[in-house]
């Protein structure tokens, strides 16, 4: 069986024959695949958010589907529809995009709440209904979302109960002058384009599940995970009537504690860890949480962002001793 650094190794070395640096956000992908989960990458336009996610699921070697999704995209366009069979007389499932095992959601904020909402039974039940029918999706089964800033003019902010489901929201930054400029030496042919090979498979992912749930969890842990997630919600009142202000609307779900537990499980087995210690808690606790809070106007007038409040949570929660 393989190891989670060998594993990790073998993909990383051929997604960065197309993608040059994001190394902690192609460490945080491998992550999602192993937890089972669905991850949205926010940055500006031109960072390689979509062909990170396109090299991930050819090296990956899983059946890859690309969704544009615009202002005028439709629900049926993403999970299908039933169409007449003027033959027969009846109606029959067209199955949409959204049956493979990897789904690329490109521009996820291009389109409006209602096409936004065909993912949410996807996303934590997998399967679709299409005409009554109950419709299994393949296995495994991931959303990869990309969103432009919500600044950006055009774009609709996502339903709280679809970025719920999110198993990470990750920030993809601009890249470090040395790698910019190492992708201009790579590419700056226009007929050099990368290619890359599957270096793994579904059932081999499948697999190595088995290998992430091994990780042990002491109780002191789960109970620090749970210490963290329950402090975002003590932040939705103000204890006393001093200059405190609200700092949030609602706090963070049970999600985000099945969330930081499965992810926190299978980064530690990727890093070849057997044990989960509150380390790798700490280092994953914003990309599990930023985007299931919800701050208030007056935090956000006091230039409070979510990344500060997690930040702050995590260092007034006491550290348990292992």
């Amino acid at each position: 069986m393989l190891t989670g650094p060998t594993w990790s190794k073998k993909l990383r070395e051929e997604i960065s024959q197309a993608v040059i640096g994001q190394d902690e956000v192609v460490e945080r992908l491998l992550v999602a695949l192993l937890a089972n989960g669905h991850v949205l990458l926010e940055g500006m336009p031109g960072l390689a958010k979509t062909l990170l996610v396109r090299s991930l699921g050819t090296a990956l070697g899983v059946q890859f589907e690309r969704i544009q999704f615009t202002p005028d995209l439709l629900p049926s366009d993403v999970v299908g529809t039933m169409i007449f069979q003027p033959k027969t007389g009846e109606f029959s499932p067209h199955k949409g995009p959204i049956f493979a095992n990897m789904v690329l959601a490109d521009e996820i904020n291009r389109a409006p709440a209602k096409v936004q909402s065909a993912l949410l039974e996807a996303m934590q039940e997998r399967q679709v209904t299409l005409g009554g029918q109950t419709n299994p999706l393949p296995r495994p089964f991931f959303v990869m979302a990309t969103q432009n800033p919500i600044e950006q003019e055009g774009t609709y902010p996502l339903p709280e109960a679809q970025t719920d489901r999110f198993l990470f929201k990750l920030i993809v930054d601009y890249p470090k002058a040395e790698e910019e400029s190492a992708m201009m030496q790579r590419w700056g042919q226009v007929t050099k384009q990368p290619t890359l090979k599957a270096v793994s498979n579904a059932e081999e992912l499948l697999a190595l599940r088995a290998e992430v749930d091994k990780i042990h969890v002491a109780p002191a842990v789960q109970n620090y995970i749970l210490s963290i997630v329950r402090a975002t919600r003590s932040l939705t009142e103000v204890k006393n009537s001093g200059t405190a202000v609200r700092q949030l609307n609602f706090g963070a779900s049970p999600r985000a504690s099945l969330a930081l537990y499965q992810s926190g499980k299978a980064i530690a087995w990727l890093r070849g860890q057997d044990f989960l210690g509150p380390a790798l808690i700490q280092e994953i606790a914003a990309d599990v949480l930023r985007h299931r809070i919800g701050l208030t106007y007056e935090a956000e007038a006091q230039d409070l962002t979510a990344d500060k409040i997690i930040a702050d949570i995590i260092k007034q929660t006491p550290i348990p001793a292992l």
